[in-house]
């Protein structure tokens, strides 16, 4: 049976992040914003008391793209998703599994927060946060490592939230796991990135040997097509081969839209350096669409959800349309990742191929990358998206003495090459073993006298008009 616990207390404290470039995706530019950290202390039943950590970036528009909100309001709403979050799993006074803390607050937290004004994907963002940092603490009492804990399936993770699995297949999957020694990353080409030259897509220093490349979309197939022209051109001198995928982030209208690129990388021999080593296309459309639009025969280009992925019903909905595949994302929640790993695995066995991939908002050094890092070895995601080491510089604002104990605890994972300490990529791959201590990843927490407490949303989130 899995471990019971009971939460005591849950704080939330954050750290800015100040960009070493501009990260312009869809339609909005980061240049700096909050990291959260999540502090909890759990009792495990038989066990006593012990501490867990998560951290994650308050991520501007990307939650949520509304026009009419502000970049500020849309953090603010994460902020809101966090305190009801925690408001809901506090009043679960009882032992419960990790799963069933989770499970028994999800629905409470979707709907407290679109009263509040607040999206699914959004409200979703308080309870993956936390259900990180418990887990974390769990692991730590235990005195196991996240790879073989939840190969146990310690978090007593079932089908109650998915009704198309049994919760035997779930178990099952997890048992079956054999965690992967590395994990290439994928270098994203942001809207705003260089192309050509030195600071651009084929520069060593800029992509860290990188084998993968996501490249950015603005929503004009026009404009994007002359773009991923040049950048193939540039990335054909690596030397290498090397795979990409496309983001749009949202900002293809429609079917139409996204039927004039596809048609201009089917035909267009300047095209072909990207379409010949195309993986797949992550949401083009708006979620709102893309949950009415079936993409008939573009569904032979591959696609997959990442924005829409906003409740556990998600993939089978997108399934049915098209789609091929979701992505993983600890901020979007890690019990479901897990869930769409193993239908993706049931789904694949009569031969079509479904998948589950890495994708990353800027998963900083530390707590984050490495959670993150660990959730997709552990489901077998081989290359995933890493922004940190790219957009950041290092650990970014960190204390330095953080970012050493943080390097001597996992030396495989962070290195000082004379410009501080960076991530450390071993010919496009970052290395996993010493994600394997006792805990979710980590053998250490951030300094917490070095945080200040999360800043209190607004009381009242503002209606939109």
């Amino acid at each position: 049976m899995p471990p019971r616990l009971k939460l005591r207390d849950i704080a939330f404290f954050e750290r800015p992040v100040h960009f070493a470039r501009p990260f312009r995706f869809g339609a909005v530019t980061i240049n700096a914003t909050p990291q959260l950290f999540v502090r909890v202390e759990i009792e495990v039943e038989g066990k006593g008391t012990a501490i867990g950590a998560s951290a994650e970036l308050l991520v501007p528009k990307w939650f949520d793209k509304r026009p009419e909100l502000s970049p500020a309001q849309t953090v603010n709403g994460l902020r809101r998703s966090l305190a009801i979050a925690r408001g809901l799993y506090l009043a679960r006074t009882e032992f419960l599994t990790a799963f069933d803390l989770h499970a028994s607050c999800i629905g409470a937290q979707v709907a407290t927060c679109a009263k509040n004004n607040i999206p699914s994907l959004a409200a979703a963002y308080g309870p993956a946060e936390i259900d990180k940092a418990v887990l974390d603490a769990l692991l730590r009492a235990a005195e196991t490592n996240f790879f073989d804990g939840m190969a146990g399936n310690i978090a007593g993770i079932d089908a109650r939230l998915s009704p198309d699995l049994k919760a035997a297949e779930i178990a099952q999957f997890l048992a079956s796991r054999k965690p992967l020694a590395r994990v290439a990353i994928r270098h994203t080409v942001g809207l705003d990135d260089t192309v050509e030259g030195e600071g651009g897509v084929a520069d060593v220093q800029e992509n860290a040997g990188a084998r993968y490349f996501k490249l950015k979309l603005s929503g004009d197939p026009t404009a994007d097509a002359a773009r991923l022209a040049r950048i193939g051109k540039h990335l054909g001198t690596l030397g290498q081969d090397y795979k990409v995928t496309l983001d749009a982030n949202e900002q293809y209208a429609d079917l139409a839209a996204l039927r004039a690129l596809i048609d201009r990388l089917d035909r267009d021999a300047d095209l072909r350096p990207i379409s010949s080593r195309l993986l797949y296309v992550e949401q083009p459309m708006p979620r709102d669409i893309t949950r009415q639009s079936p993409l008939g025969s573009l569904a032979a280009r591959g696609f997959i959800i990442d924005e829409a992925d906003d409740s556990y019903d998600a993939f089978p909905a997108a399934r049915a349309l098209g789609y091929r595949g979701i992505s993983s994302k600890s901020c979007k929640g890690l019990y479901k990742s897990v869930v769409n790993a193993t239908r993706a695995a049931k789904w694949s066995v009569s031969g079509e191929k479904f998948f589950v991939t890495g994708e990353d908002l800027t998963c900083q050094a530390g707590l984050a990358v490495q959670q993150d890092l660990a959730l997709g070895a552990f489901i077998g995601i081989t290359h995933a998206e890493r922004n940190g080491h790219h957009y950041v510089d290092g650990f970014g604002d960190t204390p330095a003495a953080e970012a050493h104990v943080f390097a001597a605890a996992h030396p495989d994972l962070y290195a000082d090459a004379g410009q501080g300490i960076r991530l450390s990529i071993h010919n496009g791959d970052l290395l996993m073993g010493s994600l394997r201590a006792a805990g979710f990843a980590t053998s250490v927490h951030p300094d917490w006298s070095a945080l200040r407490p999360l800043e209190q949303p607004q009381s009242l989130w503002e209606k939109s008009a």
